[in-house]
């Protein structure tokens, strides 16, 4: 049974798995900006005996049956979270013959490098399974994903069993399950679960000798590119009327949010799950690469079929800069 939570001000969902704290309007509206003084980025290190039991525990029934679930929120001063409630958007149907540009949600039919480099993330939060999307994306130590900030940590607690499976396509995992090593947050989204820095990363293991991006490849990232772009946006929804099963992309040209975030903003019918998957900008359809600059994030319940995902500035950065150091 479906259950509404109802709060002065204006609510929030998800447009993905899960998203921010619920937070209040003066953290909401504040731009993102440099905190040089803060740490760069808040880490999890994953036990070896955590690595070990994630690298069996995800069978194509368990990613299959991993859930993906909506929260709705308020904008307005909180200081804890209610338990995440089953209630999302209605997003319209999925076009049978979707155009590549611009694109409210379909599946991706093209081929190129976006479709090694993106993947389904999966892990385990209050002995629940559930799933998310990443990138792979250029690093020194060639092994970095970013996701969201929630499909690391959310509601106090890390997520554990952490794996990513790029190119999954309905229980296969053709490039196999890359264990994390590391889960990382920004200080932000760790303190608070502020919603203008919901962004994480991973560090994954080396799988069969090799690392990661010398096997999938790896997209470029940009921070402080500013706004009003044209966008493409990946991810593997699995709430209705997705399945999870495949890379489902939007695209059109990007606003910046004139509500309560300084998020981006773009036209897109993704559902949950798809949270985390990458946003780029400089996108080439022929080659399926571009510049990563934001993650799905999160969806106003007021305003269905329209995606938001955080600015990528000097917070970002020190977070990925902290995760390819690692």
């Amino acid at each position: 049974m479906r259950r509404h939570r109802t709060a002065a001000g204006v609510l929030l969902t998800v447009g993905a798995l899960f998203t921010g704290g619920l937070m209040n309007a003066a953290s909401a509206a504040a731009a993102p900006s440099d905190t040089s003084r803060t740490p760069s980025a808040e880490t999890r290190t994953v036990p070896l005996a955590e690595q070990r039991a994630s690298r069996t525990f995800w069978t194509p029934e368990r990613m299959r049956g991993a859930e993906p679930l909506d929260l709705h929120l308020t904008p307005r001063a909180a200081k804890s979270l209610k338990a995440p409630d089953s209630s999302g958007r209605t997003p319209t149907a999925v076009p049978a013959t979707p155009a590549a540009f611009p694109q409210a949600g379909g599946p991706w039919t093209g081929d190129g490098a976006v479709v090694a480099t993106s993947g389904r993330v999966f892990f385990t939060f209050q002995g629940r399974t559930a799933s998310c999307s990443g990138n792979a994306v250029t690093s020194q130590n060639a092994s970095t994903v970013i996701t969201a900030g929630h499909c690391v940590k959310y509601q106090g607690s890390w997520h554990t069993n952490w794996v990513f499976v790029p190119a999954y396509n309905n229980g296969n995992a053709p490039y196999g399950q890359w264990t994390a090593t590391s889960t990382l947050t920004t200080p932000q989204w760790e303190a608070s679960e502020d919603i203008n820095h919901d962004i994480g990363a991973a560090v994954v293991a080396p799988l069969n000798g090799k690392k990661l991006t010398s096997v999938v490849g790896a997209q470029g990232i940009q921070f402080n590119g500013g706004y009003n772009k044209r966008m493409y946006a990946f991810g593997f929804p699995a709430a209705s009327p997705y399945d999870g099963s495949k890379l489902i992309y939007c695209s059109g040209n990007s606003s910046k949010d004139f509500l309560f975030s300084q998020d981006h903003s773009l036209a897109c019918n993704m559902t949950g799950g798809s949270s985390g998957g990458p946003w780029f900008t400089g996108f080439d359809e022929a080659t399926g690469t571009g510049l990563q600059v934001s993650v799905n994030s999160f969806g106003y319940t007021f305003l269905p079929n329209r995606m938001f995902g955080p600015y990528f500035g000097d917070v970002a950065k020190a977070l990925y800069d902290k995760a390819q150091a690692s």
